[in-house]
């Protein structure tokens, strides 16, 4: 099979890692070349199934930090500035607050701007600068 230059370009990886992928195409050549006499028995096929699922769901959480790590790295970056948000007073209106950030806090999968113990969820940042700048 000759390797056109659209194929050559897709993920590198390492030569001795296989992926989800992979382990599917050995599932399938497995079912595909199996004695139709004595088929897997069931506790084989779960057993790899499971195995499959198990590959999967830590493909999926090496790509959820690798996007956190990312992440982490470009909202860490915020400490010390200043910030503006939209916040709501006791009597339900808008009001802007704003205030410099002490740190970064993740919970339940979302990042909060810490500015003197108040938490700010990052999607309600208006502004955000060097402190002492004003425009």
């Amino acid at each position: 099979m000759i390797n056109t230059g659209k194929n050559a370009k897709t993920k590198e990886k390492d030569g001795n890692a296989l992926g989800k992928d992979d382990f599917l195409k050995i599932l399938i050549t497995q079912l595909q070349n199996q004695d139709p006499t004595q088929p897997l028995q069931d506790k084989e096929f779960i057993a790899q199934m499971a195995q499959f699922t198990s590959v999967e769901q830590l493909t999926n959480m090496a790509s959820e930090m690798k996007l956190m790590r990312q992440s982490l790295g470009f909202v860490s970056g915020m400490i010390g500035k200043s910030i503006t948000w939209t916040a709501t007073d006791s009597s339900g209106a808008s009001i802007e607050k704003s205030g410099i950030v002490d740190s970064i806090t993740f919970k339940d999968g979302n990042q909060y701007a810490n500015v003197k113990g108040e938490e700010i969820s990052l999607d309600k940042l208006k502004k955000i600068e060097n402190p002492g700048e004003t425009k």
